[in-house]
């Protein structure tokens, strides 16, 4: 399938879908006339890399983990446990955790000034 094809039904912009090709989450092999074309997993790929990056993963991760990920149900990526699945996202799960704890005290920081500025102000 062409690239316009995919994208729309993938609802993913052709531009998106060139970047995801050159970041080696997706492969797309070469008509005669120089056109990309996909096979139709790409489609489940697609749908496999949007539900991966929602989840917050970067596409240096999603390249590491997309061989162990499969379609399942509504569209929710199930796992295949392969050799260092489980550790990468507990890394990733860490990292989320510290930045949702950065956002917080960040949060908690100008919640103070503005308390300042309430009291300061009467």
């Amino acid at each position: 399938m062409l690239i316009g094809e995919l994208s729309r039904r993938t609802g993913v912009s052709p531009r998106l879908l060139r970047y995801y090709e050159a970041q080696g989450l997706l492969a797309a092999g070469r008509s005669p006339n120089g056109y990309r074309d996909y096979d139709e997993d790409a489609v489940d790929t697609v749908r496999q890399v949007r539900a991966l990056l929602d989840a917050g993963l970067s596409t240096e991760v999603i390249r590491s983990v997309l061989p162990c990920v499969r379609d399942g149900e509504g569209g929710t990526p199930e796992f295949d446990w392969c050799a260092g699945l489980r550790a990468t996202l507990h890394r990733e799960l860490a990292a989320t955790d510290e930045r949702i704890n950065s956002l917080q005290r960040n949060r908690n920081a100008l919640a103070g000034y503005l308390a300042q500025s309430s009291t300061a102000a009467r």
